[in-house]
């Protein structure tokens, strides 16, 4: 018999429906209660904290550059300027792998490991977050396509545009203005990182490193609205740039040019000084550099070229040269020897041709002996015939006179042994020759023979071009010394380093006296054989002002007792250096200057010629500017 069939539970059957049913609908109101409570937390709870995190995410600060300060001439000749150029940057935080995109760009725009080594140093230097980091300076037409076309593989790469550093002149001024130069590791331990967030770049020479906290100016900042792509939607707010300071200095780029093309292709130096204010007209330095390969970072193997010529471009001849003043120094020595009653006008000197110590063999040669006796000047050698005529003979026997303290101590007074510039610290002192400092330096006793040498300038005693121009700026003035400087308008004049008094020792007839012998120099001429002024034949015989001027020679190596010095038997690079100082009109002295030539030979010869075309050029030729322009 079949079994009876068990009917539904239909109460227990919808009892288990409610409870499952109840049970989701708990875990939906549950989750809806945690859901509500979490965005109570993050809506009212910390509010302010994540509106922060959401605006840094969408609003970025970007640093805006200063325009940096342009310089010019006394005549409004623009030497420093600032150029448009396009430059490639690199966004890191807009990018997952910053490696992959510089390989990328390898292939796009040839990026090389020197530039990627170089990206690497800028990106560690402490910054803002979101700020593009340079990749290439002076991006080309043709890269700018390429990077355009292949904007999908670069994320965070932009093209920028920015304003860099430009020098019209080239190496007509590089000694002078300087340059700037991207900022290394060493710059980054000593500047004040948030003044130069906007730029990469800072003063590192000249002009443009003295003055730099006026050039650079102060760095902007603005407030940008960003997407998910990094792209700009919006400015917010901005704090302009404050652009930095225009500058003009005392140089006649003019001038400077005519110094330059009366040197040529030689190594040497013309430095010319206004006497009444100690700007500095012209600083020529030769052989120089484009300073325009430094600005966005030079390669290495032009740099090497530069570093290791032996022409050394870029060595600062007149700031950091030092060399032997020869016969230059003789007006100096014969103004001391008047004013301490040494000697006077009238004093004579028997010149037989050389000069000897009393109970010494050895004899201090004239300039004009010859092995075999003659030469010398005679036996009626006053301070006027000394100076026009050079006599070495006159300046030993007077130096030996005086004394080497007497020297030291007159001879500092006119900025001898000390950098006095305003403006151009990176000048070296010279050395200023004394019994102490032979005794600490070298462990031995001051000779008179010391003393015999530094009567013509020769011996240890060394000058730089800038010292010995401004000396002779001392003369123009009859004692009034005025520091040189580069500066002439824009901002305030520095202070002096050093207190140099005015040379007030000597008596107006003493620097008329010694001024009228650097006159005859060039103008006495047509006396008969071997009374000429030493530059007479070379730049006297049509000059139309009245300049006063010395010769020099510094030796560079060492001839033996008894030899006659012979330059066709020495190296070109042996041969002694060519002097030659001077000022103009004498009467109202506008300009002074010294010219040095390097290796050149006799001062009057070579280096007089070119001091005669920068003077020319200065006193006769009133149109300013650039020449040949």
């Amino acid at each position: 018999m079949p079994e009876p069939l068990a009917l539904k539970d239909q109460t227990s059957e919808a009892q288990i429906y409610i409870d499952r049913v109840s049970f989701c609908f708990g875990l939906l109101v549950l989750g809806a209660l945690l859901l509500v409570g979490r965005m109570f937390y993050l809506q009212i709870v910390e509010h302010d904290r994540y509106s922060t995190l959401a605006d840094e995410n969408r609003i970025q600060v970007q640093s805006i550059a200063p325009v940096r300060g342009l310089i010019y001439d006394r005549n409004g000749v623009l030497i420093a300027d600032n150029v448009p150029s396009k430059f490639l940057t690199l966004t890191t935080e807009l990018t997952r792998d910053v490696t992959g995109t510089l390989d990328a760009l390898r292939d796009v725009i040839g990026l090389n490991d020197a530039e990627i080594e170089a990206f690497a140093k800028r990106r560690a230097r402490k910054r803002r977050p979101y700020d593009p980091v340079p990749v290439r300076y002076h991006l080309s037409e043709e890269e700018i396509a390429r990077i355009e076309v292949n904007r999908y593989r670069l994320p965070g790469v932009r093209v920028d545009a920015q304003l860099v550093r430009h020098y019209p002149e080239r190496g007509l001024l590089a000694h002078a203005v300087g340059s700037v130069r991207r900022i290394n590791e060493d710059d980054l331990k000593r500047i004040d990182q948030v003044a130069y967030s906007g730029t990469d770049h800072i003063g590192k020479t000249g002009i443009e490193r003295f003055y730099e906290p006026l050039l650079l100016g102060r760095v902007g900042y603005r407030r940008i609205e960003t997407n998910a792509l990094g792209r700009v939607m919006n400015v917010l707010d901005e704090t302009k740039p404050v652009p930095g300071r225009n500058l003009t200095l005392q140089i006649d780029a003019g001038l400077q040019q005519a110094a330059s093309d009366a040197l040529g292709d030689r190594r040497g130096v013309v430095v010319a000084i206004e006497p009444a204010t100690g700007g500095i007209l012209a600083m020529v330095s030769k052989p120089s550099y484009d300073p325009n390969l430094f600005v966005t970072g030079i390669d290495h193997e032009t740099y090497g070229a530069l570093r290791d010529s032996i022409d050394v471009p870029l060595f600062n001849r007149v700031l950091q040269g030092q060399y032997e003043p020869g016969s230059t120094l003789k007006p100096f020595l014969g103004l001391i020897g008047l004013a301490e009653g040494t000697v006077t006008e009238e004093t004579i000197v028997e010149d037989p041709g050389w000069f000897r110590l009393r109970g010494n063999q050895r004899l201090y040669r004239d300039w004009n002996w010859t092995k075999d006796g003659r030469g010398g000047h005679g036996d009626a050698v006053n301070l006027d015939r000394a100076l026009y005529r050079s006599c070495n003979v006159y300046f030993y026997s007077l130096a030996v006179k005086m004394g080497i303290g007497t020297i030291h101590e007159n001879l500092a007074l006119f900025g001898f042994g000390r950098n006095l510039s305003l403006d151009l610290p990176e000048g070296r002192s010279g050395l200023l020759l004394s019994p102490d400092w032979k005794r600490t330096v070298r462990g031995e006793q001051w000779y008179p023979g010391d003393t015999v040498n530094i009567g013509i300038g020769q011996g240890d005693m060394l000058v730089t071009p800038l010292q010995l121009a401004s000396a002779v700026t001392v003369i123009a003035n009859r004692g009034r010394f005025i520091p040189p400087r580069l500066l002439l308008e824009g901002a305030d004049v520095p202070e002096a380093r050093e207190q140099v008094d005015n040379v007030t020792s000597i008596s107006r007839e003493h620097w008329d006296a010694v001024i009228l012998g650097m006159e005859n120099v060039i103008h006495r001429g047509n006396m008969g054989f071997g009374e000429n002024g030493t530059a007479w034949a070379y730049i006297g015989q049509d000059i139309p002002y009245r300049m006063a001027g010395k010769s020099g020679t510094a030796q560079v190596v060492g001839i033996k007792q008894g030899e006659e010095y012979d330059e066709e038997l020495l190296d070109d690079r042996q041969r002694k250096h060519a002097w030659f100082v001077a000022f103009a009109p004498v009467e109202a002295p506008t300009i002074a200057l010294a010219v040095l030539v390097e290796n050149g030979g006799g001062g009057s010869s070579v280096a007089s010629p070119v001091a005669r075309t920068v003077l020319d050029h200065y006193l006769l030729d009133d149109t300013p500017g650039i020449v040949g322009r």
